[in-house]
């Protein structure tokens, strides 16, 4: 399955709407004495017995976990306005894809146009999800998607009590958000877990699936790190404890009884729970939040940069050691690593001294440093290494990432047809080899080769040139920096084994 299709099924988990009628099946289970008489007779009764005991003394039990943090644990009510929606689900009528004159075109849009006419300029709608209390003075925890466009938020406790609350930030990025009830009192709150959790650690989910509320769930850690394509900065834990629509905004719980994830996703082809499902990490939950306690937005650190991963033969046309750090395809102009000197062409390998595997490594860590700070920037430029102090900026609030991961396709082989541009920039991709690695690898026609090994081009010849003397250096590939209507990226071509 490829990553577009696996997040084609990952869906946010709040945003239950209220009165949803849920099917509830009850399954008579059968058979429950499917072990044979040989079986049962040829263990001894003692032998059973102390496996019984065994069995109960070391399975863990998470009554008291529960009884601590479920008061903690909130249903979040939303109302939400819904502009310009047409369905109930908030979707507009689309004409299907018929072709000219066929006889049902003119009652499709006859209908589409009648419910164009009857929709009302403004809609509320209600949602819900799960929250938690992480002070004494009413502050909660949410996802920003369950409370997105909110008119109105109301939370209902463990023990029966419906409280306003407010909006005070939201972080798209990260998809987290902050509520402070507005009522005066003294609240039952949970703290963040100061470990990150082990992939095989029990935890314990809590929330409000299906709007059932106080619902506890329990499973394992099944990994860390995942990259679900939900936002620059994912790095979220996966869990099995059950998880469903409502139990968006929710905590995930040691046996501590600390929080060390949000549940923000889950991977279900039916819309249900299977078993897979995501959470904000608390290292994450706790700087976005307070962040937003502060100033009610997050602000973060942005470099100025379009950065891609170091392929092996991208390493190898620039005889690096290896493929960690993140190569920069191009500088925005007017940004701090413009004016800190950072090319197209360097490879970032560390950040204040962190050494950075790859592009999320890069974007992450910036991100967390504050705008304005400056930082020691360690790069690999023409085969040495070398130091710069980057003072970084503020992200632009329509960027999605401090830095933007080109994820480019994989490098490209050569069968290229070459031919100079008007302008003299570059060389034009004329046409390229169908059957070769070329086409498989993401270079196209009309593809415009800037340059190659770190020098400029403005004719065939001199591609060829570059090429020769990358051959006669020894070099296992040789890199172009080409331009394409998906942006400007570097690309190694390998050269073919003798």
């Amino acid at each position: 399955m490829t990553k577009h299709s696996i997040s084609n099924s990952i869906s946010r988990i709040g945003k239950h709407r209220a009165g949803m009628m849920a099917s509830v099946a009850i399954l008579a289970l059968l058979g429950a004495g499917l072990a044979t008489e040989s079986f049962m007779t040829s263990a001894p009764a003692n032998a059973a017995a102390s496996s019984q005991s065994a069995t109960v003394a070391t399975f863990p039990s998470f009554a008291d976990v529960v009884s601590r943090v479920r008061p903690a644990v909130v249903s979040v009510k939303v109302k939400v306005e819904q502009v310009a929606a047409g369905a109930e689900d908030g979707e507009q009528f689309q004409m299907p894809d018929l072709p000219p004159g066929h006889p049902l075109e003119k009652f499709f849009r006859q209908f589409g146009e009648q419910g164009q006419k009857g929709r009302k300029p403004n809609q509320f709608g209600m949602s819900q999800g799960s929250g938690f209390f992480i002070s004494a003075d009413g502050y909660v925890v949410t996802n920003n998607h369950v409370v997105d466009n909110a008119v109105e938020v109301s939370l209902s406790t463990d023990d029966g009590q419906t409280l306003d609350a407010t909006v005070i930030g939201k972080d798209a990025k990260t998809d987290l958000a902050l509520l402070k009830v507005k009522q005066a009192g003294t609240y039952p709150f949970v703290e963040f877990a100061g470990d990150a959790p082990r992939v095989g650690d029990w935890v314990v989910a809590v929330g409000n699936p299906f709007g059932l509320g106080g619902t506890v769930t329990a499973g394992i850690v099944s990994a860390r790190g995942r990259d679900i394509g939900a936002g620059p900065y994912d790095d979220f834990i996966q869990i099995d404890a059950a998880v469903n629509k409502g139990n968006s905004g929710g905590p995930t719980f040691n046996l501590n009884g600390d929080v060390v994830g949000v549940n923000t996703a889950i991977y279900s082809p039916s819309g249900g729970n299977v078993g897979i499902a995501f959470a904000v990490p608390s290292e994450t939950v706790k700087t976005v939040i307070a962040a937003l306690k502060e100033n009610g937005s997050v602000e973060r650190g942005y470099l100025g940069v379009q950065i891609q991963p170091v392929t092996q033969d991208i390493a190898d046309s620039l005889a690096l050691k290896d493929t960690k750090g993140a190569l920069v395809a191009e500088i925005q102009p007017d940004t701090p690593a413009f004016e800190a000197g950072i090319k197209a062409g360097d490879v970032i390998l560390s950040v204040n001294g962190d050494v950075m595997a790859g592009p999320k490594e890069v974007t992450k860590r910036i991100s967390q440093i504050k705008p304005g700070d400056t930082v020691k920037v360690t790069l690999m430029r023409d085969g040495k290494e070398q130091t710069l102090n980057v003072r970084l900026g503020l992200l632009p609030e329509k960027k999605t990432a401090a830095l933007d991961d080109t994820s480019p396709k994989a490098p490209a082989t050569f069968g290229l047809a070459l031919a100079p541009t008007k302008d003299g920039v570059g060389v034009m991709v004329t046409d390229i080899d169908p059957n070769g690695i070329a086409a498989e690898k993401g270079i196209s026609k009309g593809d415009l080769i800037l340059e190659i090994g770190g020098k400029t081009v403005t004719k065939p010849s001199d591609v060829r040139a570059s090429i020769d003397a990358a051959r006669k250096d020894g070099r296992k590939a040789v890199m172009l920096r080409l331009k394409s209507d998906e942006g400007t990226r570097f690309i190694a071509l390998a050269f073919p084994k003798a």
